[in-house]
């Protein structure tokens, strides 16, 4: 499959499940991680939305009263002190549904994890 541009109709499938009001939310959270990932691809994994560039970048997922965001420990760990406001664990935040989404955030989260993928992707390159 192709790198990039790549949006996944099981995605749309993945969002269309779901209330109206939390699949406007879904397709924000989508939009902000394609714009910060533009070359990432689209898929679905571990039964959730998935972007995969050198690898798993971000997963995300809606409950019944959260959206969980995995963005990976290192992701969580560069921004421990901006997500404490937020429940989480070792790689994972939840976004309450009666709370607007932090998208500033949310695309700086992914940008980081753009940049450290590639970095690790060059750095195996280098070794080779």
């Amino acid at each position: 499959m192709a790198e990039g541009k790549h949006y996944s109709a099981l995605v749309d499938e993945y969002i269309s499940g779901f209330a109206p009001d939390v699949q406007v939310r879904l397709q924000v959270l989508r939009q902000i991680i394609r714009e910060a990932a533009p070359n990432a691809e689209e898929k679905i994994s571990y039964q959730m939305p998935t972007y995969a560039l050198h690898g798993n970048l971000v997963h995300f997922a809606a409950y019944k009263n959260h959206i969980g965001f995995y963005p990976a420990p290192s992701g969580i760990e560069a921004f421990r002190d901006e997500l404490s406001v937020y429940k989480g664990a070792k790689g994972s935040v939840q976004f309450p549904l009666n709370q607007p989404l932090p998208e500033e955030l949310i695309r700086r989260i992914v940008e980081f994890r753009v940049k450290e993928n590639v970095e690790k992707a060059a750095e195996k390159k280098r070794k080779k």
